[in-house]
């Protein structure tokens, strides 16, 4: 599945963050090993690994969108923080909303365009067909003869491989992501075959699909003033892209409004027809999430959010707007799955490199409590690394599991094959008090010891802990988790900075302890290498936010990568889930089982959503604006928010 930036799983509610709205942003790329439904050798125009598309050879568009859909207006979204770059592929620099590094984004097409109603299928896009042999140890793409940019300039095979080499070179995540790839080459006037270091691996020619194409000539060339142009460095030139849209104006850190390129060379291809329907899509700064839910009550600056508050959704859309029906909102279900989410203890500081210290601090934490008295009870404990999918594990280890995990005993907590895991349930009587001593006899084990008040180790240095967040209002989420370590004898802090900091901080993994997000697909591969991998946990802007390393985990991941079917990656998914699990990595939190959805009513929609990721608001199109910011929205703009709560699931992709 492709890389998701930790920038969005920290404002995961703003929902531009990353560059695209809600499906773009969050739907993980296919990738499993299950057998393809076609011949391997022969051309083929979707590909599937989970199971045979039910469009077959005949997709023409989604089921679910209207493929009439009227085109016209704008779409207004917000974004967190600031930007500085249109150039989203180096590590430096924060991107523009629209610029989604991994996929495109708006700007840019890839080889093949995942589906948002199926998992682990893509249908072709800029490649007209692939194919690859039958041991896997390579993949070609047959370029569609249409495929342009915008400059209507041909996309080529040169345009594929240099982005190939170039991207690989910059960025971390598409580095793991096509670690085994060997080398690109033309093979043929618009074909281009990827070549592997192994063979037995059915991720690999899937996930080559999800490769963007960038436009060598334009990156090669020179600017307006005749300066060469630097594809390694931050830009504010407008780049020339292949998507759906481009960015017709911008005021730097503050606003990028896109516009629909009306000879778009593939409005009428099948991942396409009914969608990005809008004229424009201007994407709007703000602060933090607290202007952000100020500016959708408002009107005018957001259309639609995807909710991440429980107390506003129980109590906050009370305003003008929503009550006189101009504002709407609806919970709606998705199969995707639930992702991870949790405070990450970054094992690459000592004091959290013990595992019955992290164990500890996972004892620590109240949910229970938490979920009834800031969350409403709306929320379910996050258990899996997978939750809510067969991935995820339960019980005690499988035949299947131990195959895999009896090799690695001496590597593995012993409780992997002994206990099922479960986590701290505070609603027993006396629970609080029994935690706190089994997490206070942990801590005395690994080498703690009460000085005073204080929690000291054997230099008699206090156990500090500094949380890091992008949000103000983060502080309701970790306040009561940071007094129950308190009672423990650690010493607590929060610090908050803006988005861009943020993505500096936890690129380089300055932090004691932040709150990630682990988006998951239904069909893990070769990203698991940049999640949990021990080269992962040195690589600047890679998603390894613990800094895991260890052999046991490397070994998994391999298992799971060279699964030869979907029984064997389902068994070698449970045995690093439960290995993640037990070593305490994070601490889990909850997730919300729904996507909270809320829109300003100006919104034609298909009657029929995708399933898979729930919501496509690319297959939204505008029916009438309706009236914003009126006297009564003034007024009410001006009260105190008394449904004010803190960031708690981000949003479902």
């Amino acid at each position: 599945m492709p890389p998701v930036s930790r920038a969005l799983s920290a404002l995961t509610a703003l929902l531009a963050l990353a560059g695209a709205p809600a499906f773009a942003q969050g739907t993980p790329a296919p990738a499993t090993a299950s057998a393809p439904a076609q011949e391997a050798g022969e051309w083929r125009t979707w590909s599937s690994l989970i199971r045979p598309s039910k469009y077959g050879n005949d997709f023409r568009h989604y089921d679910y969108v209207n493929p009439d859909a009227p085109k016209g207006g704008r779409l207004n979204l917000q974004a967190a923080g600031t930007f500085d770059s249109f150039n989203p592929f180096p590590v430096r620099g924060t991107p523009a909303a629209g610029f989604l590094a991994f996929g495109g984004g708006i700007a840019y097409d890839t080889l093949m365009d995942q589906a948002p109603d199926e998992p682990g299928v893509s249908h072709g896009l800029i490649a007209e067909a692939m194919r690859y042999p039958a041991d896997f140890s390579s993949v070609t793409f047959r370029l569609d003869p249409d495929a342009k940019f915008h400059d209507g300039q041909p996309i080529t095979a040169e345009d594929v491989i240099w982005t190939f080499q170039t991207v690989t070179r910059l960025s971390p995540l598409y580095a793991n992501y096509y670690h085994n790839v060997t080398s690109a080459e033309a093979t043929g006037e618009r074909e281009v075959t990827f070549r592997f270091n192994q063979t037995g691996n059915r991720e690999l020619p899937n996930i080559m699909g999800d490769l963007v194409v960038l436009p060598k000539h334009f990156w090669e060339g020179t600017d307006a003033q005749g300066r060469k142009r630097d594809i390694d460095n931050p830009t504010l030139e407008i780049p020339v892209g292949s998507g759906p849209y481009r960015v017709k104006a911008y005021q730097p850190g503050s606003t990028v409004t896109w516009e629909r390129v009306p000879d778009y060379w593939a409005a009428n291809k099948g991942p396409r027809v009914g969608r990005y329907n809008y004229d424009e899509i201007r994407y709007t700064y703000f602060r933090d999430q607290s202007a952000g839910w100020e500016a959708f009550k408002r009107g005018g600056f957001s259309d639609y959010r995807s909710e991440n508050s429980a107390g506003r959704w129980a109590q906050g859309y009370d305003f003008p707007a929503f009550r006189d029906g101009r504002v709407k909102k609806e919970a709606i279900p998705s199969e995707s799955g639930e992702p991870m989410q949790g405070f990450v203890l970054n094992t690459r500081r000592d004091k959290f490199a013990d595992p019955r210290t992290r164990r500890a601090l996972t004892l620590a934490y109240n949910f229970e409590e938490m979920n009834r008295s800031l969350f409403y009870g709306q929320y379910a404990r996050t258990t899996s690394y997978f939750q809510g999918t067969e991935l995820a594990s339960s019980g005690l280890p499988s035949e299947a599991e131990l195959k895999i995990l009896e090799p690695l005993r001496d590597q593995i907590p012993p409780e992997v094959f002994t206990t099922p895991f479960t986590l701290p349930d505070y609603s027993q009587p006396n629970a609080e008090r029994t935690y706190l001593r089994e997490a206070f006899e942990l801590l005395t084990q690994a080498g703690w010891k009460r000085q005073g008040t204080q929690l000291v180790n054997a230099r008699g240095e206090p156990f500090r802990i500094e949380f890091l967040a992008a949000d103000p209002s983060s502080s309701r989420v970790i306040d009561p988790y940071a007094n129950q370590l308190k009672r423990l004898g650690i010493e607590t802090s929060t610090r908050i900075v803006d988005a861009s900091q943020y993505q500096a901080l936890t690129d380089n993994f300055e932090y004691d302890i932040v709150t990630d997000l682990m988006l998951q697909s239904l069909s893990p591969g070769n990203e698991q290498r940049d999640f949990w991998s021990s080269a992962a946990a040195s690589q600047p802007g890679s998603r390894n936010s613990p800094g895991i390393r260890n052999p046991a985990v490397d070994a998994i991941i391999e298992k799971i990568i060279y699964a030869p079917d979907r029984e064997s990656l389902v068994a070698a998914t449970h045995a690093l889930d439960r290995v993640l699990l037990w070593n305490f990595y994070i601490v889990p939190q909850y997730h919300n089982p729904n996507i909270w959805l809320a829109w300003w009513d100006k919104f034609g929609m298909p009657e029929k959503r995708p399933a898979y990721a729930g919501i496509d608001p690319f297959s939204w199109w505008v029916k009438g604006e309706v009236p914003v910011n009126t006297p009564a929205d003034q007024a009410a703009a001006a009260e105190p928010d008394p449904a004010a709560a803190p960031a708690i699931p981000p949003a479902k992709p």
